[in-house]
């Protein structure tokens, strides 16, 4: 009976993290000219937090890429990219919404 109950706490549980997954809202991919070390990576990562809606950050520092992901039903515009990188010290060198399954 123990196992059992493991067995269904452990599809709950997996079926959860699947459905919170799906519901993620947009992801952009920020190419920033600069980026090459992990403090400079620090400083864009703090910016971008304090946007709302922002719900994961992935930086890339080797091919100077930011990849931001938002909460559902929330957007990252190129202006609000350009002010956040640029603030942080760095030029938004490109800007692009990432398609579902399209690798980030």
């Amino acid at each position: 009976m123990k196992h059992f109950a493991r067995s269904v706490f452990a599809l709950l549980l997996a079926g959860w993290v699947a459905t919170a997954a799906l519901a993620a809202g947009p992801s952009y991919r920020l190419k920033v000219d600069g980026l090459a070390c992990p403090f400079c990576a620090y400083g864009i990562e703090k910016g971008l937090m304090r946007t709302e809606g922002v719900e994961s950050i992935r930086i890339d520092i080797n091919a100077g890429v930011v990849t931001v992901t938002m909460a559902e039903g929330a957007t990252l515009t190129e202006e609000q990219a350009k002010q956040i990188i640029r603030d942080a010290g760095f030029t938004l060198g490109g800007f692009k919404r990432v398609s579902p399954g399209e690798s980030p």
